[in-house]
């Protein structure tokens, strides 16, 4: 009987398990918008858009960032974000804080939290057209770290320096987050922008 089951051995199976892919809640509205994507660090990220240059006011899909729940006593005050190792602490409470961008010990959260960054001139009255929070610079100097209501659901922005912000909401808000920012810059001449066009202000972000 020898070889009269070697049907059952599979063919062309591959040496290894493919590696999964993570995808951003806004993937989807990325592709509608035009966006390239290319995978980076295990992401399908958009790094790119057609006519993405010299808007008033971008945003990007940053929900690819690490990000880490850690509980413990920071020393950290509260409302003031803190920039260590590249990546950013953030007091939620004084023995809680969110760490965006790096992976400490604690609670990855990271598909807990979608994000967009916002950059230009006009961020801020774009912003304001559908969140709570008061963003003047009086009242959020750069790293203010502010919890709060962005378009009527629980979030935090980060005002990382000059017009260069990082709002965070919940993953399953994704779509409608997309939508309320992208209508809201669409009326100030503005749109989506990729992460190689969003690299040259991050560099300038962290040399102000």
């Amino acid at each position: 009987m020898t070889g009269s089951l070697d049907f059952l051995a599979p063919t062309g199976a591959p040496t290894s398990a493919p590696t999964a892919v993570a995808r951003s809640p806004m993937e989807r509205q990325a592709a509608a918008a035009g966006a390239r994507f290319e995978l980076r660090d295990g992401w399908n990220v958009a790094v790119g858009y057609p006519g993405e240059a010299g808007a008033a006011v971008v945003f990007a899909d940053s929900s690819h960032l690490p990000k880490v729940e850690v509980h413990g006593a920071h020393g950290m005050e509260l409302g003031v974000a803190e920039r260590r190792d590249g990546a950013w602490w953030c007091p939620v409470t004084r023995e809680r804080a969110l760490v965006i961008g790096a992976a400490p010990p604690g609670i990855d959260v990271t598909t807990t939290y979608a994000a967009l960054t916002i950059a230009g001139p006009s961020s801020r009255e774009l912003l304001a057209r559908f969140c709570a929070l008061d963003l003047r610079p009086q009242a959020a100097p750069p790293r203010a770290f502010r919890p709060g209501s962005v378009a009527r659901t629980p979030g935090y922005v980060l005002r990382e320096n000059g017009d260069h912000f990082l709002m965070l909401f919940g993953w399953a808000l994704g779509q409608y987050m997309w939508e309320t920012v992208a209508d809201a810059a669409q009326h100030l001449g503005g749109g989506p922008i990729g992460l190689d066009a969003l690299a040259p202000l991050e560099e300038e972000l962290l040399h102000a």
